[in-house]
């Protein structure tokens, strides 16, 4: 079954409601499995639970089928969610469009590849949507160079 994941901040902004709405609807048209994940900072020192964090997507979008809620603890936000999106081994991830320009600079600095769409299609095997904040989408990058085959 596809994997949709959705990292997304707690409590949740406008622009993670943009994003989490985005990725509840392509979870649906490709009837995909949803993981939301936030990624909690050890070095914020505050402590968000899947409890909490499923409350705040059902209080604002109801009761999703197939959605499974994560709370991953990391140093960075960025490498956080690329171990997520790597191990969950995820057909899409949706990102906010804020997200994708922190996401650019952690993998230059991690991997020297200036080449975010190459890095993407290399090592994760996943098609990358940013959402800006008026929930415009954009594909970032594609494993499968941008086809929507079935």
């Amino acid at each position: 079954m596809t994997l949709v994941v959705v990292p997304v901040r707690y409590p949740l902004s406008k622009h993670s409601r943009a994003t989490l709405s985005e990725a509840i609807r392509i979870a649906e048209e490709r009837d995909a499995e949803l993981t939301v994940l936030h990624v909690d900072l050890y070095q914020d020192g505050k402590e968000v639970t899947r409890t909490g964090l499923k409350r705040a997507v059902e209080r604002e979008f109801g009761r999703l089928p197939t959605v499974r809620y994560v709370v991953r603890r990391g140093f960075l936000v960025e490498e956080t969610i690329l171990d997520e999106v790597a191990a969950e081994a995820a057909d899409v991830v949706v990102i906010g469009a804020k997200q994708a320009s922190r996401w650019r600079r952690t993998i230059r600095k991690l991997f020297s590849d200036p080449d975010i769409e190459s890095f993407l299609k290399g090592k994760l095997d996943a098609t990358v949507i940013t959402v800006r904040a008026d929930g415009k989408a954009t594909e970032l990058a594609s494993a499968d160079g941008g086809r929507d085959d079935p």
